[in-house]
């Protein structure tokens, strides 16, 4: 699996999750929020694909 960034969206999330302080480099409690958001409004368009598929289907 390939994960194609464009070089622009790869220094923003860089510079947003970036921690000096951390061993790792990034802040791992920002992170995981941010994909936690991210989650939660792919399963809210989801569930909105959802709903109008089920009213076109019945």
């Amino acid at each position: 699996m390939s994960f194609e960034i464009p070089d622009d969206i790869r220094s923003e999330l860089e510079t947003e999750i970036g921690s000096d302080s951390s061993p790792v480099g990034i802040d791992a409690k920002k992170t995981h929020v941010l994909i936690l958001f991210k989650l939660q409004q792919i399963e809210a368009r989801l569930a909105s694909i959802e709903s109008r598929m089920d009213e076109e289907a019945g």
